[in-house]
């Protein structure tokens, strides 16, 4: 019997449990971006140079390849590619092309978020980098910049008064995948008003089946202050503290959206909160899994495999079915990085072997002695993940506030 095929657009290390798991289904792995020494693609059956935002050059490539699936799984830069190849070949996807379009642009997603009636920001989308300064009365201060299309929180910068502007919009459109501020490329970015959070942001990865919200969670993510990157978040937690009436409501309003788009099956990355004024907002929703391992700690949180089902759905293979299940303990991710002090050459870290054995699950370390470690601007200049588990918030509340006790990295 001739093996699926899967095409897999990337290749970051978060997408080894994926391939891993193909495997197992009997799939042919084929991964494509245009870095050779990724460290998915020597784990992969079959590896082509094509940068997966190219769309045209990718869909050609899956012809030639005959694909069964396509997948970006955690890339989000290639997630709109995805949809295209799929839509094209009448392959699955979690959504149509123009769906994906609209999910992919913060701005775009914030107007059919307005349109549509659901809890949004104030926002405005721009494409001129002096704009903005006719617009600040539009704004309720303090404000967000960010990026159109960027992820992992680059070039995100909240700024407290107009003068501020012109440096975080910068930051903003340097981090853009379509241009270049120093080039004179004046690609989009988007300024909203800040939102303050009554409790925790939550990012958590959701699954639908014919377009029915059939797995979905919420967890607390936590910031480091002190990072290069006080946007990023460094520690993500299961169970949420938020409220049930406000999961109730989100979980209402996310699946009146997948209605809206025209959903179908697949994993989404869901990003949402509580505002301090009582309102429940959502923030993103992006057709793909999360980063930093998401799917895969939520596996070990909930028992629910949405990497297989993903591997599934996208190379026609009969979805496993998904029962509610209740959070098995209280999980954390902890997104493993460098604040002041140790920045320099990777020598080794550390860790109390007592806490490792009753309390961590999974070290996923990717730096070796002579690597550089430098400033956490964004989840790609992590050093790895670490997963950890406790019978109750309180137990794990204090073991990640000890934590420079009991995990250290060397550097010179």
């Amino acid at each position: 019997m001739e093996r699926k095929k899967l095409l897999i657009l990337g290749g970051s290390f978060y997408l080894l449990p994926l391939i891993e798991k193909a495997h197992e289904l009997g799939v042919y792995v084929i991964t494509a971006d245009y870095l050779p020494d990724n460290a998915a693609h020597k784990y992969a059956d079959e590896y082509h140079n094509v940068s997966v935002i190219d769309k045209e050059a990718v869909l050609n490539l899956a012809k030639e390849l005959k694909i069964d699936g396509v997948t970006a799984f955690v890339n989000d830069i290639a997630a709109t590619t995805a949809a295209y190849v799929a839509e094209k070949l009448g392959l699955n996807f979690q959504c149509p092309y123009e769906s994906a379009v609209i999910l992919q642009d913060k701005g775009k997603f914030r107007k059919f978020l307005s349109d549509n009636g659901f809890n949004s920001p104030h926002s405005k989308r721009y494409d001129d980098v002096n704009a903005p300064m006719n617009d600040i009365d539009y704004f309720d201060w303090p404000v967000i910049v960010k990026p159109t299309d960027s992820c992992g929180s680059r070039g995100v910068t909240k700024v407290e008064k107009p003068e501020d502007l012109p440096s975080a919009i910068k930051e903003a459109v340097d981090n853009c995948r379509n241009g270049a501020f120093s080039l004179g490329n004046f690609v989009l970015f988007i300024i909203e008003d800040f939102i303050s959070f009554k409790g925790c942001h939550s990012s958590a990865d959701s699954f639908t089946i014919d377009g029915k919200l059939v797995f979905n969670v919420y967890s607390d993510q936590l910031f480091d202050v002190n990072s290069e990157n006080p946007y990023a978040p460094t520690q993500i937690i299961w169970p949420s503290t938020m409220e049930k009436k406000y999961q109730d409501e989100l979980t209402s309003e996310l699946q009146r959206l997948m209605t809206l788009l025209h959903m179908k099956h697949g994993i989404y990355n869901i990003e949402t909160c509580v505002g301090s004024n009582g309102k429940p907002y959502i923030m993103e929703v992006s057709p793909r899994g999360g980063g930093c391992r998401i799917a895969q700690i939520q596996k070990m949180a909930y028992g629910i495999d949405l990497i297989e089902n993903e591997i599934r759905q996208a190379v026609d293979m009969p979805i496993n079915p998904i029962d509610k299940v209740e959070c098995d303990g209280v999980w954390c991710e902890i997104v493993l990085h460098a604040n002041e002090g140790q920045y320099g050459t990777f020598v080794r870290y550390e860790i109390d072997e007592k806490i490792k054995n009753k309390y961590v699950k999974m070290i996923d370390f990717q730096k070796k002695p002579g690597d550089k470690i430098e400033p956490f601007s964004g989840a790609g200049l992590s050093f790895g993940n670490m997963f950890v588990r406790c019978d109750d918030r309180q137990t794990l509340n204090k073991l990640l506030a000890d934590m420079p006790n009991w995990f250290k990295i060397i550097t010179e």
